[in-house]
């Protein structure tokens, strides 16, 4: 006797559906699995006759064919072990239930409870886009799911458990939907801006990349404060939607990186200069998100940024660009979102202290060009504020000032934004206009034109650069409440393209 069973997998940051298919045939006892399955699910034969015979069934003593459809998808973790389990059962005609509309998944141990399982929230979404009406997932993973609206979500602790409630004995209680929260606060930040020391044309820079969701980098001597600066930045960031949030959990869920139900913060991401470009882009022989998806719609602060590989910062210019990153391998091709905003901070010189008013730099002008060349043109042209952070005198760093805090700035940042979202559609910023956009919602008067043409001129912008400083400046009148772009808008957006042009 054949059954069928449902349960999902993860391509990317998609889920599929997966039919589960038991056969009992004559011969000696084996289990064979077909349909491209990973070691983890070919692992599984074991994992699963233990949990049967220790929840109080008979696993078959006979040959029993697996398969995995469609056969042309690979197969990848350990989340089909209680549909398989199930498909078993009801060949071998132990136990009996519809498995139309039901979708399993879960790791068995080997007493039969249920661990969680990664990638929850898209198999969920897809339970739902499917017509699957309730979906078993385990316990731990529960919250994650109650996240989708208008799907039963039934927690499931053990696979005795299990059966005994799609056979009736018993009933789970369905975990209640938690989708219905709108927005959510960030976590208190680590640095409050009201607590540095100066610099308030660096925090003003900071303000306007956060309001427009722009490129940042920070250039100074070593202690100028650049670290310091970018860790505060997490506290002026608007706060998620709900949209955002459930597009955060479900990248995290995927990466295994999920701590809670979901995230309710942007992400701040910073990975040390060694990463690698796998680890930074995404991929490997399972195509999994990387640092900059990890960034999506927060921060990626890449501190000593020309010492990371030149091969590593090249691949930033793509996803820079697009807002998305492809990761293609010979089987499939991936697309992973990466709206996130660089913020990057260096040294001027390998030792730190070229044109320092009060260290002497000791590197030659070879060292120093060598150590500038690590970033290239391309990739600095893909940064719209670039800003110096200076270090300050003793007198500056010790006198208490009565500064802004990062609850305020990050007030008027949120005004900025939504009046993005209102101008452009939800979500959209600033930084992710089209050229049509900044036709239609950048206009410049004459005398801002004249400007914008000097510049080009004098600092040979080049056609990306000039469509930045546009969106800067566009930044800059949504701060100041302004429907149009004036003279001044666009000069402060000027004097943070780099000096070099």
């Amino acid at each position: 006797m054949t059954a069928k069973v449902y349960s999902s997998t993860v391509l990317g940051l998609d889920a599929v559906t997966i039919e589960v298919e038991s056969d009992i045939i004559n011969g000696l006892p084996a289990t064979v699995v077909v349909g491209l399955p990973d070691t983890a699910v070919q692992e599984s034969r074991e994992r699963i006759r233990s949990a049967v015979k220790n929840s109080e069934f008979e696993y078959p003593q006979t040959r029993i064919a697996i398969n995995l459809a469609p056969a042309d998808v690979q197969k990848n973790g350990s989340h089909f072990d209680v549909p398989v389990a199930l498909a078993i059962l009801l060949a071998a005609r132990q136990i009996n239930f519809t498995s139309e509309r039901k979708l399993f998944v879960g790791e068995l141990s080997l007493d039969g409870s249920i661990r969680s399982v990664p990638g929850i929230l898209a198999i969920a979404m897809h339970a739902k886009h499917s017509g699957f009406k309730e979906v078993f997932v385990p316990a731990t993973n529960a919250a994650e799911a109650a996240l989708v609206e208008s799907l039963t979500v039934y927690p499931v602790k053990n696979f005795k458990q299990l059966v005994n409630h799609l056979e009736g004995r018993s009933h789970i209680e369905a975990k209640e939907s938690l989708s219905d929260q709108s927005s959510y606060a960030n976590i208190d930040p680590v640095v409050d801006m009201k607590d540095i020391a100066g610099q308030e044309p660096a925090k003003r820079a900071l303000e306007i990349a956060s309001a427009g969701l722009h490129n940042v980098l920070l250039h100074g001597p070593p202690g100028s404060g650049k670290t310091l600066l970018a860790r505060a930045l997490a506290g002026i960031l608007p706060n998620l939607v709900q949209s955002e949030a459930l597009e955060l959990t479900k990248i995290y869920s995927i990466a295994g990186k999920l701590k809670g139900s979901v995230i309710t913060s942007r992400p701040v991401r910073s990975p040390h200069h060694t990463t690698s470009h796998v680890a930074l882009v995404g991929g490997g022989s399972v195509p999994r998100p990387g640092e900059i998806t990890l960034a999506h719609r927060g921060i990626l602060f890449l501190d000593e940024f020309p010492e990371f590989s030149r091969h590593v910062l090249e691949a930033l210019r793509q996803p820079l660009e697009d807002g998305v990153v492809t990761v293609a391998r010979a089987k499939n091709t991936l697309t992973f979102p990466a709206k996130f905003m660089l913020v990057a901070a260096l040294n001027p010189c390998p030792c730190g202290y070229l044109n320092d008013v009060t260290e002497r730099c000791h590197c030659s002008l070879g060292e120093v060009g060598r150590y500038q060349k690590k970033i290239s043109g391309p990739l600095i042209d893909r940064i719209d504020l670039h800003v110096e952070v200076p270090r300050l005198p003793f007198e500056k760093i010790m006198h208490t000032t009565v500064s802004e805090n990062s609850l305020t700035i990050k007030e008027r940042v949120e005004r900025a934004r939504a009046l993005q979202y209102q101008r452009l559609g939800s979500g959209k910023t600033n930084s992710e206009m089209s050229i049509v956009d900044i036709k239609q919602f950048c206009k410049l008067d004459s005398t801002s034109h004249d400007l914008l043409k000097q510049a080009a001129k004098q600092y040979a912008l080049s056609g990306r650069s000039i469509h930045r400083v546009l969106k800067v400046a566009r930044t800059i009148a949504d701060l100041e409440n302004s429907e149009n772009i004036i003279v001044q808008h666009l000069a402060e957006a000027l004097q943070y393209r780099p000096k070099t042009e």
